[in-house]
C-alpha cells in the first residue's frame, strides 16, 4: 500500500516512518511512504506557501496555487488513491473508517494543512476531509501519522500475526482487557490465576468480562443499549444458561467492585475530615 503526504514538513514523515514498525514494513515493501512539498511549486524567491484570510483575522493561509499543483502531481503518481485532507472540520477518525481504509484496496494521499487552514478552494481536489478528535494541532502531518499507522496495522505481514490487530481495542467495539507477563509476582501485584490456569474457555471468559466491566466504566458510550442493559438492568427471561451465569456472574463482580471504591472513598472522607 502506497502513502504519499502533501506535506511541508517532509521531514517530519519521514522520521516517523524510519522506526519500528513503519520501518519494517516499509523495508519488506509491505508500505512505500513518499513526499511532496508543495514549496516546490511555488515561482518566488521565497516561496511562499501561505498569505494573510481575506475579511481579517488571525493567522496565515495556504494558498490555493502551490497546494493544488502539489496535489495534482500526487494523483499524477497515485491515480487511483484517495486524497484526504486533514483538518479539525473532518468526519472523526474511528476503528470502523481505519478498516474502512485498509479494506478498501486503495492508496492515500494525505493533504497536511498548516499555519491557519486551506484556502476553502483546495478541497475541490480532494475526496474527503478527515479529523482525529476534537481538538486542534500544529499541523496535519501528525495526525496523517496516525492515520497511516492505524491502516497499515492492517496489511498482511505488517504485524508479526494479523490477529494482533484483530484483537485490539474497538476491534470488537470494547475496550482490551489487561494483559500481563513475567513476572508472576511484582512487588506483591500478581498475575491473575486464570490466566496461568491453562483453561482457554475460562481464560476467553475473564477477558470479556474485564473488556466489559472496563468499557462500562471508562467508555460507557462504547456499549451498545443491549450491552447496557445486560450490564445494568434486567437479565432477559429467555437466555441460555451459560450466558445468564456468565451476566450474573459478571454482575456480582461489578457491584462488589463499586461497593469497594464506595467503601474506600467513605474512609478516605473520615480519614480527611
Amino acid at each position: 500500500m502506497k502513502f504519499l503526504f502533501v506535506t511541508l514538513f517532509p521531514e517530519q514523515i519521514e522520521q516517523a516512518a524510519s522506526h519500528s514498525i513503519l520501518q519494517r514494513a516499509a523495508s519488506k515493501g509491505l508500505i512505500k511512504v513518499s513526499c511532496i512539498n508543495p514549496r516546490d511549486f511555488t515561482h518566488d524567491v521565497h516561496r511562499t506557501v501561505d498569505d494573510s484570510p481575506f475579511g481579517g483575522g488571525a493567522g496565515m493561509v495556504l494558498k490555493p496555487e502551490p497546494m493544488v499543483a502539489a496535489i495534482r502531481k500526487a494523483k499524477e503518481q497515485l491515480p487511483n488513491a484517495r486524497v484526504i485532507a486533514m483538518c479539525p472540520g473532518g468526519r472523526t477518525l474511528k476503528q470502523s473508517i481505519v478498516e474502512e481504509y485498509a479494506h478498501s484496496g486503495q492508496d492515500f494521499i494525505f493533504v497536511c494543512g498548516h499555519y491557519e487552514g486551506f484556502d476553502e478552494r483546495i478541497f475541490y481536489w480532494v475526496d474527503e476531509k478527515l479529523s482525529i478528535g476534537d481538538y486542534v494541532l500544529t499541523g496535519g502531518e501528525m495526525p496523517a501519522i496516525i492515520v497511516m499507522d492505524a491502516i497499515s496495522r492492517f496489511i498482511p505481514g505488517v504485524l508479526g500475526k494479523i490477529e494482533s490487530a484483530e484483537e485490539d481495542s474497538f476491534r470488537t467495539g470494547l475496550l482490551e482487557y489487561p494483559q500481563y507477563t513475567r513476572p508472576v509476582n511484582f512487588e506483591g501485584m500478581e498475575v491473575p490465576e486464570v490466566l496461568r490456569s491453562g483453561n482457554h474457555a475460562l481464560i476467553n471468559s475473564w477477558r470479556l468480562k474485564q473488556s466489559l466491566k472496563a468499557t462500562l466504566a471508562l467508555r460507557p458510550d462504547l456499549l451498545s443499549a443491549e450491552q447496557k442493559e445486560l450490564l445494568t438492568g434486567r437479565l432477559p427471561y429467555k437466555m441460555k444458561k451459560s450466558e445468564r451465569r456468565f451476566y450474573e456472574e459478571l454482575r456480582a463482580e461489578i457491584a462488589a467492585e463499586q461497593e469497594k471504591r464506595a467503601s474506600a472513598e467513605v474512609k478516605e472522607d473520615e480519614a480527611n475530615g
